[in-house]
């Protein structure tokens, strides 16, 4: 552990259990239920250990649709990790209990597992600008954010966000103003979600992903 910022910073990784049929459906039409779910559990896996290789403090991974499934398993096995069942309710339902459930000192980051080119080091970059500012965000290329840091809970931030469509950064900026946060953004990054996603995806890691049907 980083002997200067300790335990001071949680982070909380939300991940569906890889499922046939549960996971990654938006890719089953060009992955197959079988592969989008061993597509599911590489990035599972990859961003445990990214989490892990970050050491910016205790790493929770909330599960759904529960804690049992193997691969969770197996990424508590991995290091330092603690499994906790995802809360009902929407995403932002989901990621205000994360950020509530995962206490530390000087916040909480939260992420999913569907972008692969997040790096140890942005994460504790994200981590550090807690120091600072109230909230953290790196948005995504869709209109979305693939990571939010939040030094405190604010149910406010995750209220009337339009999940799934290109607003969310948007909407989420505005919510940050409404309550007077300060927040940090960092460059964009992109989400595995699309048949061109997969492309770019077999680009940068031809040798580590499973096969396509």
């Amino acid at each position: 552990m980083n002997a200067e910022r300790g335990n001071r910073t949680g982070l909380a990784i939300l991940a569906k259990a890889p499922v046939p049929g549960l996971a990654k459906t938006r890719l089953i039409p060009h992955l197959g239920a079988e592969g989008a779910a061993a597509l599911q559990r590489w990035l599972l896996q990859r961003m445990v250990t990214t989490a892990l290789a970050a050491d910016v403090g205790p790493v929770t991974l909330w599960c759904a649709p529960a804690v049992g499934h193997p691969e969770f398993s197996a990424c508590r096995n991995r290091g330092q990790v603690v499994l906790r069942r995802q809360a009902p309710g929407d995403l932002g339902a989901r990621m205000h209990a994360a950020v509530a459930g995962s206490p530390a000192p000087v916040g909480v980051l939260v992420v999913g597992t569907d972008c692969p080119v997040l790096t140890p080091g942005l994460l504790r970059r994200a981590a550090a600008s807690l120091d600072q500012d109230d909230a953290t965000v790196v948005p995504a290329e869709d209109g979305g954010y693939v990571l939010i840091g939040m030094r405190r809970p604010s149910r406010r931030v995750f209220a009337d966000i339009d999940w799934g469509s290109g607003k969310v950064m948007a909407q989420t900026r505005e919510r940050l103003s409404e309550i007077g946060w300060r927040w940090s953004e960092f460059p964009p990054l992109w989400d595995v979600d699309r048949e061109e996603d997969l492309r770019r995806l077999r680009d940068l890691f031809p040798e580590d992903l499973p096969p396509g049907r």
